[in-house]
């Protein structure tokens, strides 16, 4: 694939891949790649391109992971997608884009929202449209125009303490803010009371946690991927047909165009080393043998695996994997209305305030599917998603307080039949706790034949959520290449510090032992 600039950043960070030989011929190596999700699929990716011979393996039946999608039938018999929920395609997720790119070359299948406003109880809200995109032209246009966050709160906060968000660094922003809650942080800067929906529901909770247990340095990571640090903005693209058939179905083709095999419905029970040179992959009653393995699981999947491969790696690598933890439980309402939602609302709305609704999706304003449902039925297709619910509160009362809610958001809903609903409930999304950065996986194990690769791991770049799956599979492929001498791929970062020389010697004096007290 081309390594040429993928963005508008023109301050985004180009990572070579190590040099070697294009690819393998003849009878390359054989790995397995354990989980279907865009990690896994990352890796097989360019695996297989290389020439190594590649079977992935995914225990559910479709591929995607957290963007998986299958078929399900409506009461009025229509056929339609049930997903595990809304994603937000962001313009700085170069590596995720770039696997996209092999089917889609011109991200075609994907479309812009032109706005995603977030609205609070008390009659704020916010919007990105207008704002601009370059840092840090951003954050003041964002004020200029914000109703919950102006000139007056600025001149409130703590600015020797604010003032690290201006240089953002990895793992530098782990050594310093590791050990403190999002919560926490927010008030020792004194961000304004009004505005804290601003960085909870657009970063901290795209976590699925609560702030008081998130680690500040992953809210202040997302501050500099996508508002301070670059210039793609914080607009998105997203999927003009459900994941199956715009992303997956063509991915799959292409691997195997490239001799990969794929098996869906295979649960990976264990991993175990046979000798110096291989691993044996059991699914069932017997094994395969590999030269390398890829890890690419979520939380509960990788404990699992590891918990039940005795002699993997090390047992201090094996305890650290025990100790990952998973965040609370998260549900997706999905709702076939029998009445059209009002036509200025936006595709998709952040709330806050709503007693537990985190936003608020009108999938027929952007996906083919839902919205050729909605023009056969004179109808709508809306999702609402909650998360970290509370685990003593009983899920069929969450599920009605939703659907209570979207009328009081978008009160025309009120007049609207439920014709079919869907309700998926999940809890596999990695916890990132405060001060458990360095008991997380990197990608290299210390074995290696065994690689890691998912949004849990650490990549030591500054890339979070979807795009850290993306691009912790391709090192987990770039580091298995090197073993033989293969060329890795080239990723792409936003910029990996601030982005003015001014603005990185302020941080400095921020991070100085001398503080003003």
């Amino acid at each position: 694939m081309s390594a040429a600039y993928p963005g508008r950043d023109r301050r985004a960070r180009r990572i070579d891949g190590r040099v070697g030989r294009e690819r393998i011929e003849g009878d390359g190596p054989r790995v397995a790649v354990v989980g279907g999700g865009i990690a896994g699929l990352s890796a097989a990716t360019v695996l297989a391109e290389r020439g190594v011979r590649v079977t992935l393996y995914e225990r559910d039946a479709q591929l995607g992971g957290r963007l998986a999608g299958w078929a399900t039938r409506l009461t009025d018999g229509s056929e339609v997608t049930m997903s595990r929920g809304f994603h937000a395609f962001f313009r700085q997720y170069y590596n995720l884009r770039a696997l996209l790119r092999r089917t889609d070359p011109g991200l075609n299948g994907l479309t812009g929202l032109a706005d995603y406003p977030l609205r609070h109880r008390s009659g704020g809200q916010d919007s990105f449209a207008r704002v601009p995109r370059t840092p840090p032209l951003s954050a003041l246009g964002f004020v200029a125009q914000s109703p919950s966050f102006g000139w007056r709160d600025l001149g409130r906060m703590n600015p020797r303490a604010a003032l690290p968000l201006l240089d953002v660094g990895v793992p530098g922003v782990y050594e310093a803010l590791d050990g403190v809650s999002a919560t926490e942080f927010l008030a020792g800067i004194r961000f304004p009371e009004a505005a804290h929906h601003l960085a909870f529901e657009v970063f901290s909770r795209s976590f699925f946690a609560d702030p008081a247990t998130l680690s500040a340095a992953e809210l202040v990571l997302m501050f500099h991927i996508y508002f301070l640090g670059s210039s793609e903005g914080l607009l998105f693209d997203v999927p003009r047909e459900p994941f199956p058939q715009a992303l997956w179905d063509p991915l799959a083709r292409y691997l195997g165009g490239l001799g990969a095999e794929i098996r869906t419905g295979t649960a990976v029970r264990e991993v175990e080393p046979v000798g110096e040179e291989r691993l044996e992959v059991v699914t069932g009653a017997t094994g395969e043998r590999y030269d390398g393995v890829v890890l690419a699981l979520d939380t509960g999947g990788l404990r699992g695996v590891v918990g039940a491969s005795p002699e993997l790696v090390d047992p201090a690598w094996r305890a650290r994997i025990a100790g990952l933890r998973t965040a609370p439980a998260f549900l997706v309402s999905r709702l076939w209305l029998s009445r059209a939602v009002a036509g200025e609302r936006h595709g998709f709305l952040g709330t806050s305030g709503f007693g537990g609704l985190d936003n608020v999706s009108v999938l027929d304003r952007w996906e083919g599917e839902a919205h050729r449902w909605a023009l056969r039925t004179g109808g709508s297709v809306v999702e609402l998603h909650a998360y970290a619910v509370d685990p003593a509160e009983p899920r069929p009362e969450v599920e009605e307080r939703l659907a209570r809610r979207l009328r009081e958001v978008y009160p025309e809903t009120a007049r609207a039949e439920i014709v079919d609903f869907r309700h998926e409930w999940r809890e596999d999304c990695p916890l990132f706790t405060v001060g458990g950065y360095q008991d997380r996986p990197g990608v290299r194990t210390g074995d290696a034949r065994v690689v890691v690769a998912g949004d849990l791991v650490r990549t030591g770049l500054p890339v979070a959520l979807m795009e850290r799956a993306a691009t912790s599979g391709f090192l987990a492929a770039n580091a298995l290449l090197e073993r033989w001498g293969v060329r890795g791929e080239t990723l792409w970062t936003v910029p990996e510090r601030g982005r003015s020389a001014a603005g990185r010697v302020l941080a400095g004096l921020g991070r100085s032992p001398a503080r003003a007290r």
